[in-house]
């Protein structure tokens, strides 16, 4: 089994598409105008309009409700992804802090709220978890 995707439902498509180009640096694939997905070398992060939530069933998901998950982006170097991010409108929530389990992260939240964290292996033992970065 392989986690294919993880989707975030949103009132606001486009703002999201945006949000994700301009923080990750990548450019999203838009599918249809309701849908997008922004594929990354090990996991896709789609984006769904919450006008498709009707398609899953009564009350499947709703926009703006999560605040229990992180979206973690392995960077090269998260001091220069702060350093570019850090002039633009993102909501931060840390600067860069070096955390128990080896990892140099940033957090911000998204145009919905939702946690991101962007991350660089600093300890060796976070390196052989995370050997390529890119």
């Amino acid at each position: 089994m392989q986690l294919a995707a993880t989707r975030i439902f949103t009132d606001d498509v486009d703002d999201l598409v945006a949000f994700y180009d301009q923080a990750t640096g990548l450019t999203s694939v838009r599918i249809h105008p309701l849908f997008a997905e922004l594929r990354t070398g090990t996991g896709t992060l789609a984006i769904a309009s919450t006008a498709t939530v009707a398609l899953l069933g009564d009350n499947a998901a709703e926009a703006r409700a999560n605040r229990s998950i992180a979206l973690d982006f392995l960077v090269d170097d998260v001091d220069a992804t702060y350093a570019r991010l850090k002039e633009t409108a993102i909501e931060l929530v840390n600067v860069p802090t070096d955390m128990p389990w080896g990892n140099r992260s940033l957090l911000v939240r998204d145009p919905d709220g939702n946690l991101i964290n962007f991350f660089t292996p600093v300890s060796k033992d976070a390196q052989q978890r995370f050997p390529q970065q890119s």
